[in-house]
């Protein structure tokens, strides 16, 4: 859309950082607007009080800055249940960037109805997949809405055009912010992702200062830490027997995961704009948390269910990498998903050694697995070996007459 005037209120996903702080002043420049800035806590890790008074700094109305802790919703509602799924796409990412964008979409859109504002604004790039992401969530949200873009929009050609817009506009620019920034990232509660610049060239080893969420596997401690994880319909619930919120979970999580160098992975994806993209990615929680869903859905869930889940994974990682979260078709696999899960509840024990997620231990009350027709010690007649002998015909009965036709 172009700079028309006709947009009297926008609401901004704003960080409080030197990118959204310049589109910030860029909007009230560009469009004239009224701009309202939501910064969203999902468990960076960063102080966001700053933000606020940034906004305030930058000229915006007490009322019109919002800064909202969103932590046990994001695990809660999105991180979970992407998890009941096993969601990995490529076979690799664990989706940590990718299941925030619809949560901060939501709340940028019920913001925009609160204030009355009739545009919301991203600060993602024009080669990224945030882009659609946030705006396929804006519109299934709020069909007639307003979206600018600015990075499709502006001028500005690189860093130091940016910079000089900061300084000509009074924005405060930190001195590790005037040079070119070494990779970008991007955080949450479930992950940390690096991308670009030091890491474009896939064929060249990620420099160690990429890494922010865990220590090196090889630097990690020559001892095994050994935790249980609790589950109930398909949500982890407790670590060690001691119960924890969603987020509060996670967080534990993470923490034993950094200290024994889990979640690391260098990956080329490819983007759901046509090109194909090297990052490094730590999800060391995450990395734990699946580990422990499977090992317990391998006791508690029927061998069809089972494999069904693991047919429909890719689409539904798909969707969520997409940015088709409140799409109907995600919605109807997170139907299916769910019903999978009402059985799947019980304990794992696993060995966190070194990078590596060992599962040691799987019980349930609701447990499939039965002793008695796995021992070969069956004294009791619950499986009679000789019936695997028409059953094996059987199968076998299409073989068979193939080769017969050969011969």
């Amino acid at each position: 859309m172009s700079a028309t005037g006709k947009i009297k209120k926008v609401v901004l996903a704003y960080s409080g950082g030197l990118d959204t702080s310049i589109i910030l002043k860029w909007l009230q420049e560009t469009y004239n607007a009224e701009v309202v800035t939501f910064t969203a806590d999902l468990g960076q890790g960063e102080e966001l009080e700053p933000a606020r008074k940034k906004a305030l700094l930058l000229g915006i109305k007490q009322d019109n800055i919002f800064v909202e802790d969103l932590r046990e919703e994001f695990v809660r509602d999105y991180v979970f249940p992407m998890f009941r799924a096993n969601a990995v796409y490529e076979g690799v990412y664990l989706l940590g960037t990718s299941i925030a964008r619809p949560l901060i979409a939501k709340k940028q859109i019920d913001i925009a109805r609160q204030v009355g504002a009739d545009a919301v604004c991203h600060g993602a790039t024009g080669k990224g997949n945030d882009q659609v992401r946030f705006e396929l969530g804006y519109y299934a949200l709020e069909p007639g809405i307003k979206i600018i873009a600015p990075w499709r929009e502006w001028t500005f050609k690189g860093r130091e055009d940016l910079i000089e817009f900061a300084r000509k506009h009074q924005i405060p620019v930190a001195k590790d912010k005037e040079g070119e920034s070494p990779f970008s990232v991007d955080a949450n509660l479930l992950h940390s992702s690096s991308e670009g610049k030091v890491l474009e060239d896939p064929a060249v080893k990620a420099p160690e200062l990429v890494y922010q969420r865990t220590i090196s596997p090889m630097a990690a401690p020559d001892k095994v830490t050994t935790i249980t994880v609790g589950f109930a319909k398909g949500d982890a619930t407790s670590i060690n027997g001691k119960m924890m919120s969603p987020a509060t979970l996670l967080k534990a999580l993470n923490d034993l995961g950094r200290d024994n160098g889990i979640g690391r992975i260098d990956l080329v994806e490819n983007r759901f704009v046509g090109m194909k993209s090297r990052g490094v990615y730590e999800t060391p929680g995450g990395t734990i948390l699946l580990a422990a869903h499977r090992a317990i859905e391998s006791v508690t869930l029927d061998r069809g269910a089972a494999h069904l889940k693991d047919e429909i994974m890719p689409r539904y990682a798909e969707l969520i990498y997409n940015g088709f979260w409140f799409a109907p078709e995600r919605e109807m696999l997170q139907a299916l998903i769910d019903k999978s899960q009402e059985k799947v509840e019980g304990e794992v024990t696993l060995d966190l050694y070194k990078g590596n997620v060992i599962v040691t231990g799987r019980s349930s009350p609701q447990s499939l697995y039965s002793s008695t027709l796995v021992t070969f010690e069956d004294d009791q007649g619950a499986y009679d070996q000789k019936d695997a002998q028409g059953f094996i015909k059987l199968n076998a009965l299409r073989l068979r007459t193939l080769a017969a036709r050969r011969s």
